[in-house]
């Protein structure tokens, strides 16, 4: 029994996660290789990017132009270079064993990154197990060699950065990560409201116009060309995507699926949730409502005031926020493709952790999201576990917060009294 107790109180206590994570990555790694080695890759998209990136090395700079087996490039400018670099270092992407190696090192560097933003939340260890046992999540990486690959390393190292209040760095990273793939943009509303509360209006403002200029300066061989054409597919917010490839809004019919209205509704409800997470959990470390907060842009505060509100951007704030922003995009997202799994399986433990729920309903809530990812194809029953459990965790998080939320209203109220 004190040996259980003992093994019990390590699992709770977050300083022994700096012993227990490079043992769960060195495992990580000897089953990360015997996947390469050992299962067949399966081409997706590689050879598109392949050919894309031929067609941008052959002189093209019209977006609208260049196309590759599966269709148009959709993705923006930091993809392409990135790949042309693999391009190269792949033999014309005719080395397929080799990217699948640069893959499974770029998986076990961002789990690494991941793995720290969650040690400077102070997560206890009993959660960092859920980071390696994905299925789906080595799949995407080692053996479909997404580009989602290298957005999700850009957001958690930006992550990172922010919690060690390298602030700067940290939204370059962003910006180059939202360069690969424009799905970084659900987390915006979430890093601009960290931003304006540990640096205030003036810099938050700068460093929005830092990830813009980062975009324009990644774009210029395209836009110099089109604009317009660039634009419209590295930043295509109309496309219409397949309902027989959909993984979370199976269940609802493809008449449902396919309509403006349903569209419409989610638009509806994402909004709706990112407003009530702002006000009500988001700019607590500025103990403000909305209108004041809006108020303090144009008025600032002191600066004694401002080190007090940035000092309560904790790295736990940071990652509870930026990751449930990103959830409740995935949550409301009309169709999720399984490479999307990859925004959710690594924010997951610690949005479940933060909901509160108790350790073995953690678990279980992973197990089901993992079990339904991993159907192939999706059906109406795990299309509808895919969005339960997503909403279980948004939900949860919002609810399990509430405490240091009604502290603050608490002490606000204490101090005007």
């Amino acid at each position: 029994m004190d040996v259980f107790q003992k093994c019990l109180a390590i699992a709770k206590d977050p300083w022994h996660a700096r012993w227990i994570c490079p043992l769960l990555l060195l495992a990580d790694a000897g089953l990360t290789a015997l996947i390469v080695w050992k299962v067949p890759y399966t081409e997706i998209d590689w050879t598109a990017y392949v050919e894309q990136v031929a067609q941008y090395l052959a002189g093209e700079r019209d977006y609208t132009k260049i196309q590759g087996g599966t269709g148009p490039l959709v993705y923006p400018a930091a993809h392409v270079y990135i790949y042309q670099m693999l391009y190269r270092f792949t033999d014309q992407g005719t080395n397929i064993p080799f990217a699948q190696i640069i893959f499974g090192v770029l998986y076990l560097l961002t789990l690494a990154v991941v793995m720290a933003c969650y040690r400077n939340a102070k997560i206890p260890p009993y959660v960092f197990p859920m980071l390696i046992l994905s299925k789906r999540m080595h799949s995407i990486f080692t053996l479909r060699l997404f580009n989602d690959c290298f957005a999700i390393f850009f957001f958690f190292l930006a992550v990172y950065c922010y919690q060690k209040r390298w602030w700067v760095t940290g939204s370059v990273i962003y910006s180059i990560g939202l360069g690969v793939k424009m799905s970084l943009l659900l987390a915006l509303p979430s890093v601009g409201i960290v931003l304006l509360q540990a640096l205030g209006a003036g810099d938050a403002i700068g460093h929005a116009s830092l990830i813009v200029l980062i975009q324009v300066l990644l774009s210029l061989p395209f836009t110099l060309h089109n604009p317009q054409g660039y634009l419209s597919r590295a930043f295509e917010f109309t496309r219409q995507f397949f309902f027989k490839w959909t993984v979370n809004w199976r269940f609802v019919g493809e008449e449902t699926f396919l309509s403006k209205q349903f569209a419409l509704t989610l638009m509806a409800v994402h909004v709706s949730l990112l407003v009530l997470f702002a006000t009500t959990r988001w700019l607590k470390p500025s103990r403000q409502s909305l209108p004041e907060v809006i108020g303090s842009i144009f008025n600032p505060p002191s600066k004694a005031q401002q080190a007090q509100i940035s000092a309560r951007v904790t790295p736990r704030f940071i990652l509870t926020t930026i990751l449930s922003a990103n959830a409740i995009g995935m949550l409301c997202a009309r169709s999720l493709h399984y490479q999307f799994y990859s925004w959710i399986v690594w924010a997951t433990p610690a949005l479940l952790w933060r909901a509160g729920y108790h350790p073995i309903l953690q678990y279980a809530l992973w197990g089901a999201q993992e079990y339904a990812w991993n159907v192939f194809p999706s059906t109406n029953f795990s299309s509808m576990v895919v969005v339960q459990v997503l909403a279980a965790t948004v939900v949860g998080v919002w609810y399990g917060t509430r405490k240091e939320a009604i502290d603050i209203a608490a002490e606000k109220h204490q101090h005007i009294e």
